[in-house]
């Protein structure tokens, strides 16, 4: 349980960061939904705060607790995600959720701390740099979860493992040489992939990214809009509720996948260096909780964890400025979504807690 004295170690600059981005998501929601009504907005405040109840939850117990019994979690996932692709709520084309009355469950969003938790118990135990099977057993582990996200279809999602485990098993001292090994093989996959694994829609929007203007009223059109959004913004943008690709509904599910958009859009490149800074300082703060865990467990947990977001934080805002193809990847802590929230928010309860324990027995 929670020792009274390790308060006095927890990471509040982090704490404040991370509030900053939630707020500075909320406020960009509340803009962007302005038109449907409040109901996203609360929604959204309400995600928070489970989220940091969830936090709490995941700072209290010891983080040994919880990679000790990551096996569970890891097959709960699974078994999740294994009830979501035959029994799911169906949404926008996708079988991605649990409905738990009022509130939709996204299993997915919690896979990322869980592939990282069994991960680091994992590795954590072996000795000596990772060979061939240690790494085959770990990739599997990893490639079960991403198999099933994938299936709903969620590859968005799915792919934000892989950074994990990679981050994982070079923290655990895997040769450069296996990762230029494992690259090779991807490259050489990848016209196989595109023939027999990816669907029609995701060609679609590779082809698009490439040349939007081949369909400029279809697969193009979010990436073209997400464009014109992020260049009106100037040096200080159009000012709260004041922009017109997010008000007038120009970009699609601008609360969602565009948030950062709307934010360069209305808190113009002034706005995105705030965000940007932000986003820059949570990284640099949990890459030193790595470096100041007492163990290689806490470090290759914090890694991981951190491993997947700052992907996804990349990914996203390289999207919003269409230099990568559009793919439903939200911007961790400021995209509208309860799951998502609430799952990051809980992983970096992890962060803090191996950070906070470094001087413990």
């Amino acid at each position: 349980m929670f020792e009274r004295r390790l308060y006095f170690h927890i990471d509040w600059a982090l704490v404040i960061a991370l509030l900053g981005l939630c707020a500075l998501g909320v406020t960009m929601i509340y803009s962007a939904t302005t038109g449907s009504g409040s109901r996203l907005f609360m929604t959204q405040i309400y995600a928070i705060v489970i989220g940091l109840g969830a936090l709490l939850v995941t700072v209290s117990l010891d983080y040994r607790t919880f990679t000790d019994k990551s096996h569970l979690i890891y097959i709960g996932l699974c078994l999740a995600l294994i009830y979501v692709i035959f029994l799911g709520d169906v949404q926008m084309g996708a079988r991605r959720w649990i409905s738990l009355g009022g509130f939709n469950l996204q299993p997915s969003e919690f896979a990322k701390a869980g592939v990282a938790l069994v991960l680091a118990k994992f590795f954590g135990e072996q000795r000596g740099a990772p060979g061939w099977p240690t790494l085959a057993i770990g990739g599997a582990l990893t490639l079960i979860p991403l198999a099933l996200i994938a299936k709903e279809p969620d590859l968005g999602t799915a792919v934000t493992l892989v950074p994990v485990f990679l981050a994982v098993a070079y923290l655990a001292g895997m040769h450069m040489r296996i990762l230029g090994i494992l690259a090779l093989c991807l490259v050489m996959a990848a016209p196989i992939a595109w023939k027999f694994a990816l669907k029609d829609y995701q060609k679609s929007r590779i082809s698009t990214f490439l040349d939007p203007t081949q369909d400029a009223k279809g697969a193009g059109y979010q990436q073209i809009q997400a464009r014109i959004t992020v260049g009106s913004g100037g040096l200080t943008g159009k000012g709260f509720m004041q922009g017109t690709q997010g008000q007038l509904r120009f970009l699609p599910v601008a609360h969602n996948d565009f948030i950062f958009s709307v934010l360069a859009e209305e808190q113009g490149f002034l706005g995105v260096l705030v965000a940007l800074g932000l986003y820059l300082f949570v990284i640099l703060r949990t890459l030193e909780a790595a470096r100041l865990s007492k163990d290689r467990l806490g470090s290759y947990l914090v890694l991981g964890v951190l491993a997947s977001f700052t992907f996804q934080v990349v990914y996203n805002i390289t999207m919003s400025a269409g230099l990568a193809p559009v793919k439903g990847l939200t911007l961790p802590l400021m995209s509208y979504g309860g799951s998502s929230m609430i799952a990051t928010l809980a992983a970096f309860g992890l962060v803090l807690n191996v950070r906070m324990r470094r001087f413990t027995n």
